[in-house]
């Protein structure tokens, strides 16, 4: 079978489409045969060895996301059947309750062999159906993007209907972010450097929208939309290191950064005494477990709420896909098609 892999050594020159052998599926386990896959910012990083020892080993099959159908099952296995269509959980062995090293070691794409295969043996315990409504590329966008927003927004965030949140850019897990917090009632305002991209949120539901190029003090500028409550109860923290100190302005005292993305630094220079004397809390998000993957999947199926997709690539052009993604300027998922 066909498969994408970094064999020989890191880096994006080393990723190579080759064959490997069809897998076989013990007890406890399926076979996926993969439709469509769909990146993330972390299958650009994964290439690079960006992870240190926590990306996994050579050969190393890339990329996270995706969905396919059951081919075979396993002896024991009772929660799936062939025939079902299916998302891969991003961490195969966290279906519940909190965190661990043990858990965060399981993700696809790095440490484990991901979905870039036309064939994957998976536990039937990392695997979930997803609803019939969505179609196989939205489908594929969702095990890590859309459950790292559901995770900000509903698991940590417990958004409410009348509260405020701030979500920085338009990247997938922004416009994921967005859907969820208007799907919770809540007050949406974005910010991004795009008048374009900021009209095509307003189009989805955003009630204020702020570009950050002509207004770089965009806390100062947020003022008049949160002044009921000093600041925002929820900010979905994807900048990093220039846009945390902002952030630290507009949440309101008693509310919460939900830190995701770095996308301008990893190391931050900020005070750290507005986070004491505001009681503002730091929640880290990495994805979710299956729980909440399944969770997301029923509010999605009872509002009929889709993703918004991107470009399309055949399989044999993930070079040209992740070149597509690295450049930029895109809206929607970034999608693979088998």
């Amino acid at each position: 079978m066909r498969v994408f892999q970094i064999e020989g050594d890191w880096g994006f020159d080393n990723l190579t489409l080759t064959e490997r052998d069809e897998p076989s599926c013990g007890p406890g386990q399926v076979i996926v045969e993969m439709r469509v896959a769909s990146l993330n910012s972390r299958d650009l990083i994964v290439p690079e060895r960006g992870y240190g020892r926590a990306t996994g080993e050579l050969p190393l099959i890339p990329v996270s996301d995706g969905v396919g159908e059951i081919i075979e099952v396993g002896s024991g296995v009772t929660r799936v059947a062939v025939g079902d269509r299916v998302c891969p959980t991003y961490f195969q062995n966290w279906t519940a309750g909190a965190p661990s090293p043990e858990r965060f070691a399981s993700a696809l794409g790095g440490p484990l062999d991901g979905v870039m295969a036309d064939r994957i043996c998976l536990s039937a315990e990392g695997v979930v159906r997803v609803p019939d409504y969505l179609s196989d590329a939205e489908a594929a966008t969702l095990p890590c993007a859309a459950l790292t927003a559901w995770s900000a927004v509903v698991t940590h965030g417990q958004t409410r209907a009348g509260d405020k949140l701030l979500v920085q850019g338009t990247g997938s897990v922004a416009l994921f972010a967005l859907a969820f917090a208007k799907m919770q009632g809540a007050q949406v305002t974005v910010i991004s450097s795009s008048d374009e991209k900021l009209a095509k949120v307003s189009e989805m539901g955003a009630d204020a929208t702020i570009n950050y190029h002509s207004e770089e003090d965009w806390a100062r500028a947020s003022r008049s939309i949160t002044a009921d409550r000093g600041g925002y109860d929820n900010i979905i923290e994807l900048g990093g290191a220039k846009t945390l100190p902002l952030s630290l302005r507009a949440v309101r005292p008693g509310g919460t950064l939900s830190m995701i993305g770095v996308l301008s630094g990893l190391n931050i220079e900020a005070s750290l005494g507005p986070i004491v004397a505001r009681q503002v809390r730091l929640q880290g998000v990495t994805v979710g477990h299956r729980d909440g993957f399944e969770a997301m999947l029923r509010a999605m199926a009872q509002h009929e709420m889709r993703p918004v997709l991107g470009e399309t690539f055949k399989f044999e052009q993930l070079k040209e896909a992740l070149t597509h993604l690295r450049a930029g300027g895109h809206f929607g998922k970034t999608l693979i098609e088998f």
